[in-house]
């Protein structure tokens, strides 16, 4: 059994400008790029032990979030997985099939600070910030890179609060 916490990001061409540290009165210079093509990270990582299971995918919608969970369930089938998500949506589960060995618990609505994944997609962000891409396989391959590079003590450290680990190991380790 494992907790896990599931999100999405969007990633484009479209560059995102970060800071500069330059002498006094120089002006930094960053290429910048106005390109609106976009893909989307689906994410689930476990606080837990570091787990995690990454998708590629243009878009978001119901059919794909049930194709994801369909594949996540296929990541190590013998795992009950506990996902929890936040309320996009596209994460309704009124008229999906949801895997036998995931439990899908909701976060309250307007709460994405209680959701560790945003931590993820804010660290792979700043990683991302003044770079220039020029095409959406180069974008998608520096994604692959960096979601690859992360171990389980570096997902751990930033998905890691207490307050989840306690409750999780109190509640399935009696």
């Amino acid at each position: 059994m494992n907790l896990y916490f599931q999100d999405e990001a969007r990633f484009g061409l479209m560059n995102h400008l970060g800071k500069y540290l330059t002498a006094s009165g120089v002006k930094p210079i960053v290429t910048y790029q106005h390109i609106f093509k976009t893909t989307y990270l689906y994410g689930s990582y476990s606080p837990i032990n570091g787990d995690s299971f990454v998708w590629e995918i243009n878009g978001v919608s119901t059919e794909i979030f049930e194709a994801y969970l369909k594949e996540f369930s296929a990541y190590k089938p013998k795992e009950f997985k506990i996902v929890v998500i936040d309320n996009a949506g596209f994460h309704s589960t009124k008229n999906i099939d949801i895997p036998e060995n995931i439990y899908l618990l909701r976060i309250p609505p307007y709460n994405p600070e209680l959701n560790p994944c945003e931590q993820i997609w804010q660290y792979i962000k700043n990683r991302f910030k003044n770079k220039r891409f020029e095409s959406m396989e180069s974008l998608k391959e520096w994604l692959s890179n960096m979601v690859n590079q992360m171990d389980k003590q570096t997902i751990k450290s930033i998905t890691g609060n207490h307050h989840y680990t306690k409750s999780f190991y109190a509640a399935f380790n009696k």
